[in-house]
C-alpha cells in the first residue's frame, strides 16, 4: 500500500471534546504511505462519506483508515462506501478512537496520544491488507437443535414449517422440557400440557423431523454451514420399533423404589419407565444403574412378558454422524441450589 487515506471523525463532540482531531490529523498526515488526512465532523454521514469517495478518486487511493466510533456500528458503513468508489471494501479499516479513547478518558493530552497510536496501527494494518472478494461454498441444509423442551421443540417446527430439515437431540426418554413438568403457566394460568403436549406430536410426527431422545451430541466440528455432528444414541435396551408402550413390563417391574427425576425424586418409579404419562415418545427406557438384570443378571421379567418381544438387554449405545449446516443450541436450564449460598451470606 503507498497510497492511504485517512479520515478522523469528530462524532459531534463525542471524540472532539476529550481528542485533538487537528492534531491528529496532523500527526497522521506525516506517515509512510498517508497521501491524505482529514477531519470532519460527521464522517457517516453524506457529505463525510463522499469525502471518503472524492478523495479515493482525486489521490487514487488503494487503503482507507476512518477514525471514529465502533466498527461494530460502521464498519459496513465505511466499506460499502469504499466499495462504491471503486475500492476494494477489505482495503478498509476503522480505529475505534471514541469506545476505546475518548469515552473512557478525561485527560485530553493522553486522550490525543491515544488515538495516534490507534490509528497508526491501522495505517499499518492496511498497508499489509490484501483484497478480499466473497466465495460461496455448498452448506448443508439441515438444522441441528440440541434439547427438546418447549424452545427447542417450537424451533425445530418452525424451521421444518420452512421446508429443512431438522435433527432434534434430547437427553432424556422423552421430550417435553421443564414445561412438561409444569401444571399451569403465567401469566395466564392456563395448563402446560394443553400448550405443550400438541406441539410435541407435531414435532414428533413431522415429516421434515428426526428426533433422537435418550441421546446426546458428542461432538460438533466444521464451520457454519457445514458442521460435522457425533450424536451418542445411548442403549435404551426396548427396541421402540415394535414396543407398543403397553404398560406390562413397568407395571410388573420389581424394582419400584427408584427417585423418579421427573416428580424432582418426590416419589418413585420403576427400572423400566416412561418419564410422564404424555411423554413422546410414549416407550419405555430401562435405567441400566438399577436394573436387576443388567446390574446382577438377575430378574428378566420385562424381557419374559413382553409381548412383541421388544426387550434387549444386549444393546449398545451407538454412535451417529451427521451433517448440518445450522445448529440451535436450547439447552435449558437447572435450578441454582440455595443450599451452595444461603440467602443470609448473600445479603
Amino acid at each position: 500500500m503507498t497510497k492511504i487515506g485517512v479520515f478522523i471523525c469528530w462524532c459531534g463532540e463525542n471524540i472532539a471534546r476529550t481528542v485533538d482531531v487537528e492534531k491528529v490529523t496532523q500527526v497522521i498526515s506525516q506517515l509512510p504511505g498517508v497521501v491524505h488526512s482529514e477531519n470532519y465532523k460527521y464522517v457517516c454521514s453524506d457529505p463525510g462519506q463522499n469525502k471518503i469517495k472524492d478523495a479515493i478518486k482525486e489521490y487514487k487511493l488503494d487503503g482507507v483508515v476512518v477514525a471514529a466510533c465502533s466498527p461494530h456500528m460502521h464498519e459496513s458503513t465505511f466499506r460499502n462506501t469504499c466499495a462504491e468508489a471503486g475500492l476494494n471494501p477489505y482495503l478498509c479499516e476503522m480505529a475505534n478512537i471514541r469506545e476505546h479513547c475518548s469515552w473512557v478518558h478525561d485527560d485530553k493530552e493522553k486522550a490525543t496520544e491515544k488515538a495516534i497510536d490507534l490509528v497508526k496501527v491501522m495505517v499499518n494494518k492496511v498497508r499489509r491488507n490484501s483484497k478480499l472478494f466473497p466465495i460461496k461454498v455448498p452448506i448443508e441444509k439441515t438444522a441441528l437443535v440440541i434439547g427438546g423442551g418447549i424452545a427447542g421443540i417450537q424451533s425445530a417446527i418452525d424451521i421444518a414449517n420452512a421446508g429443512h430439515k431438522v435433527i432434534l437431540v434430547e437427553k432424556e426418554p422423552s421430550i417435553g422440557g421443564h414445561m412438561s413438568q409444569l401444571s399451569e403457566t403465567f401469566p395466564t394460568l392456563d395448563c402446560s400440557q394443553c400448550i405443550l403436549t400438541p406441539r410435541m406430536v407435531e414435532c414428533f410426527k413431522h415429516p421434515n423431523i428426526t428426533v433422537y431422545t435418550y441421546s446426546e451430541v458428542e461432538n460438533v466440528d466444521g464451520y457454519v454451514g457445514n458442521f460435522n455432528v457425533k450424536i451418542r444414541k445411548k442403549a435404551k435396551y426396548v427396541d421402540h420399533k415394535t414396543c407398543t408402550g403397553c404398560g406390562d413390563c413397568w407395571n410388573k417391574c420389581p424394582q419400584k423404589k427408584i427417585p423418579n427425576e421427573f416428580d424432582m425424586n418426590l416419589n418413585m418409579r420403576t427400572a423400566i419407565y416412561v418419564p410422564f404419562p404424555q411423554a413422546v415418545p410414549n416407550k419405555p427406557v430401562i435405567d441400566k444403574e438399577n436394573c436387576i438384570k443388567l446390574t446382577k443378571d438377575k430378574c428378566g421379567i420385562c424381557e419374559k412378558i413382553c409381548p412383541p418381544k421388544s426387550i434387549n438387554y444386549q444393546d449398545k449405545d451407538e454412535i451417529i454422524e451427521v451433517k448440518v449446516g445450522a445448529i440451535v443450541a436450547s439447552t435449558g436450564f437447572t435450578l441454582y441450589s440455595i443450599e451452595k449460598h444461603p440467602a443470609e451470606d448473600v445479603l
